[in-house]
């Protein structure tokens, strides 16, 4: 029965990240529509105000919710939620760290959502843009920490998080230069 906990589990994640990661570029492209004539901003935003919708309230929050249900069975399920606290379990502790912040960032999201749907655009495409990694930094953090566990030497693995968010935002900086030419 665990395998099967944990392989739920597993595909909700998978299909909650799908939302994360594709909920801001619509953001962007809803920005960029600010950019067109007024006859395709209107049909742009009508569009992507359709998509978001469809996609964050059909896939996105329940794969929240359903991540959450059968992360929490799994935890109990496996025995883990006992050792939390120990020296053992300590990577754990600081993965559920790690996802309550993903979820935090989750309603971060949600109020983006709103504001946009309500025709405010507080955030530019570039500041989006940012914005939009922050799932794929949690992913790499809770990936690592769930595959090496206690082997993870906790100062390699934050030199390693900090190398990789000074890449990944090294990344945005190098696309927003070729865009811009």
């Amino acid at each position: 029965m665990y395998l099967y906990l944990k392989a739920i589990h597993v595909i909700f994640i998978v299909t909650w990240f799908a939302g994360l990661f594709y909920m801001p570029r619509l953001f962007i492209y809803n920005v960029e529509a600010n950019q067109k004539d007024e006859g395709s901003r209107k049909v742009l935003q009508e569009q992507f105000g359709i998509m978001m919708k469809r996609l964050w309230y059909g896939i996105t929050w329940p794969s929240a919710v359903l991540t959450l249900i059968f992360g929490i069975w799994v935890l109990f399920e496996s025995g883990i939620a006992r050792i939390v606290f120990l020296p053992e379990g300590r990577w754990m502790l600081i993965k559920l760290i790690f996802v309550l912040l993903l979820y935090v960032y989750h309603l971060s999201l949600h109020k983006i959502l709103k504001q946009q749907l309500s025709g405010r655009f507080n955030y530019s495409s570039q500041q989006l843009r940012i914005w939009n990694e922050v799932a794929t930094i949690f992913l790499v953090a809770i990936v690592m920490l769930v595959i090496v566990k206690q082997n993870l030497s906790a100062v390699w693995g934050i030199a390693g998080l900090v190398l990789f968010v000074i890449v990944l935002m090294s990344a945005i900086k190098i696309y927003k230069l070729i865009r811009k030419k």
